[in-house]
């Protein structure tokens, strides 16, 4: 082959190969930054606590028992005792309606860890259940649990509205550097959480999957 044509056969496959990458960058960058842009809408999406009831689409969904839960615990509003180590922390809402009506007298029980992460299996230490009054509220008063293996810091609730079967599912602390690691985590059950000179203050409103 004469060296010219050697040259404009160098050449072409130059050409060849800046219009097959001209290609893929057409076809793929796309995809990339909108794989990028999901990941970003994800982690914002992590740290939004669940809206109040405006519409059926925010039902509560629900979560694991675990192995910890105790049946018959006594009802209290605070689940402090003393001697009983950990930061204080009050947690309030409401319970709904899919229909965003309010429930009142639904049964809320709690359970959680204690502050270093190990549940009391024998009495009844952070275990207790409430009534939620007249307009649907309820109000806990306890300590924030600790973490343990894999999991993230959580509080266990059962709800459940007179008559009517009973939700189990746990409640999440926002900015928890375990959220995205415990499989079980849901941000959907996000509490919205504030720190005031009383200590943590957390809301939750409860949406059953009721009428």
């Amino acid at each position: 082959m004469a060296v010219g044509q050697k040259q404009r056969s160098f050449l072409d496959c130059l050409l060849a190969r800046r219009e097959f990458f001209k290609a893929c960058v057409g076809v793929y960058a796309p995809i990339v930054f909108a794989a990028r842009r999901g990941k970003l809408a994800e982690a914002a999406r992590l740290q939004t606590p669940t809206p109040a009831c405006e519409d059926g689409d925010n039902l509560t969904p629900a979560a694991i028992e675990g192995p910890f839960y105790r049946p018959r615990s006594p009802g209290r509003v605070s689940l402090r005792e003393p001697g009983l180590s950990g930061a204080r922390i009050v947690l309030a809402g409401q319970v709904f309606s899919r229909a965003c009506k309010l429930i009142p007298r639904a049964l809320l029980e709690f359970w959680h860890a204690d502050d270093k992460g190990d549940y009391d299996n024998a009495g009844f230490q952070f275990r207790g259940h409430q009534y939620a009054d007249a307009e649907g509220r309820y109000h806990l008063e306890t300590i924030v649990p600790g973490e343990y293996g894999f999991r993230t810091r959580h509080i266990h609730v059962k709800v459940q509205a007179p008559n009517s079967q009973s939700l189990t599912t746990q409640l999440y602390f926002p900015g928890e550097s375990r959220n995205k690691r415990d499989f079980f985590f849901r941000p959907e059950l996000l509490m919205s959480v504030k720190t005031t000179k009383d200590g943590k203050h957390a809301t939750f409103n409860f949406i059953l999957n009721i009428s």
